[in-house]
């Protein structure tokens, strides 16, 4: 009985801690939904509701080119970081790379680089091979400062497992490519998911290269579009809330859907690493 009590009061402590780190969303959603007049009164719920925020977001704004932009963006860049992490963290556990301590150790050294520091040289680069508003201007960044930390996940897993199954695959004739994919691979599934859902809300949520970079309206990316609803007059502020409203709901779905293979990723790790 008294294991009962305890149990029922533990949940209802997680409920309010889930509702107060909440609150700043639900006042988000809330503000969405007024009008300019009332928007900023420190209440959560305040009547009249309207939709006129989120009709004069999809009039002012073209969104689907925008969804396709953070879409293709996001994805290319999960794939090239999954699969580039992978190859890479089995060539350096796996194999005799020469001097692979000493690569290892320089992909940690990018760890500590922030991409506000790379927004400069990068655009000079994107601007070079002419790819200023140009998807390889982001995904191709995106990957290259995701792939460390990939690496870094990927190689935690990779070491926990024995090479007796690996070894058995080549003797029976697998190549290294075959011996990749359908080996190693299906082994780092959990580590894959904990990267592919990390690199996925981190390229989605960029913002500071991705200003310099996509600078035409059908190129930007959706954290950009809440600009043109900022500045010194600040007249649509619903507009603005109705905008991170709609820039919110994918991650919050996306995270609903893989939020169990993200912490069976992570839990997994812990306990082989």
């Amino acid at each position: 009985m008294y294991n009962f009590k305890f149990e029922k009061l533990w949940k209802l402590l997680l409920v309010v801690i889930a509702l107060l780190w909440m609150t700043p969303l639900i006042y988000m959603l809330s503000m969405s939904f007024r009008t300019a007049e009332n928007a900023f009164e420190p209440v959560l719920f305040l009547p009249p509701v309207t939709l006129d925020n989120y009709t004069t977001v999809f009039n002012d704004v073209a969104l689907e080119y925008n969804f396709l932009s953070s879409g293709v963006i996001t994805l290319s860049t999960v794939i090239i970081v999954v699969l580039s992490a992978t190859m890479a963290t089995f060539g350096l556990t796996r194999k005799e790379i020469k001097h692979k301590k000493l690569i290892y150790n320089m992909l940690m050294l990018t760890l500590m680089v922030p991409i506000s520091a790379l927004v400069i040289p990068l655009t000079q680069i994107n601007t070079r091979f002419g790819w200023i508003n140009h998807y390889f201007g982001l995904i191709f960044p995106y990957a290259a400062l995701g792939i460390p930390f990939a690496i870094v996940i990927l190689k935690g897993f990779m070491d926990s497992f024995p090479k007796d199954l690996e070894e058995a695959a080549i003797i029976d004739g697998c190549g290294y490519w075959r011996l990749c994919f359908n080996i190693v691979m299906p082994i780092l599934r959990p580590g894959i998911i904990v990267v592919a859902i990390w690199q996925f809300l981190t390229s989605w949520n960029e913002f500071f290269l991705s200003l310099v970079t996509m600078t035409e309206t059908t190129m930007k990316t959706l954290t950009l579009v809440p600009m043109q609803y900022t500045g010194f007059t600040f007249s649509k502020p619903g507009a603005l809330f109705a905008i991170l409203v709609i820039i919110t709901i994918p991650m919050i779905v996306f995270y609903i859907i893989v939020q169990r293979h993200f912490v069976a990723g992570l839990m997994s790790g812990s306990v082989k690493g």
